[in-house]
């Protein structure tokens, strides 16, 4: 019965949900940051339209797709790659570049970034699960044969800033996805070039006629958009933030 559910979920035409009424739990997998930048204004606008609807925030160590297709997770974003499960269905959210971030008192608060000079310090690198292929950032590198020198490794975005924030360690970490953990800290443009990424929000095709979901998956593109845009009108001309 409950295979036949799932089967027959997809082509059920969609309905319209009636948010004031809904009581449920969603659970969305997340990368750290995620939460921090967009979570507020998502719990405070479902607050407004559904006082019944509960987030469960779940981590997002790896990009197996597994909670997706299990129903462990209804929602998960990410940048959609190689490992995601071909049958998922995605639509972005918004479009983020990398930036360089160090403690205010770091030498490279001041003056421009220079190759040289974001080479010649020292960085903490973020690999989540197993250590695999090198991440965009020293892909970019790499094609002009250089190489950072990375003291530390990390697991997340969290973790990589909060080592920025005390030591002289440089982290480079996506600009938006991260501007909820970077207050106080100097962010700064890279000196070369880095392929930006795109954001996108995950869920498996046995929910795409779920009215609650459908309604759900609205709002979150709504609030990344509004607060995309905010990032954009507070950002200085020079691409410096703080």
């Amino acid at each position: 019965r409950r295979l036949g559910a799932g089967a027959e979920a997809p082509l059920r035409p969609p309905a319209a949900a009636d948010p004031g009424r809904l009581e449920r739990t969603f659970t969305l997998r997340s990368s750290e940051g995620f939460v921090d930048t967009f979570g507020p204004a998502l719990l405070d606008r479902l607050a407004r339209e559904a006082p019944g609807v509960r987030l469960r925030f779940l981590p997002k160590p790896d990009k197996d797709s597994t909670p997706l297709r299990d129903g462990t997770a209804d929602l998960e974003t990410g940048v959609v790659g190689r490992s995601a499960g071909p049958e998922l269905r995605a639509q972005a959210l918004f479009r983020d570049r990398f930036v360089g971030v160090v403690r205010d008192r770091h030498p490279l608060a001041k003056g421009g970034v220079t190759p040289a000079r974001y080479l010649g310090a020292r960085h903490v690198a973020i690999v989540r699960g197993t250590p695999g292929p090198r991440g965009p950032v020293d892909e970019a590198l790499a094609v002009s044969g250089l190489v950072r020198d990375v003291a530390a490794t990390v697991g997340g975005f969290a973790s990589a800033l909060s080592l920025a924030r005390a030591t002289d360690l440089v982290a480079t970490v996506p600009e938006r996805h991260t501007a909820g953990l970077r207050s106080g800290l100097s962010a700064f443009e890279l000196p070369f070039d880095v392929p930006p990424i795109t954001v996108s929000l995950l869920w498996h095709p046995r929910l795409d006629g779920d009215p609650a979901h459908r309604w759900l998956r609205g709002c979150v593109r709504e609030v990344c958009a509004d607060q995309s845009l905010a990032m954009n009108a507070s950002a200085p001309s020079d691409g410096t933030k703080k």
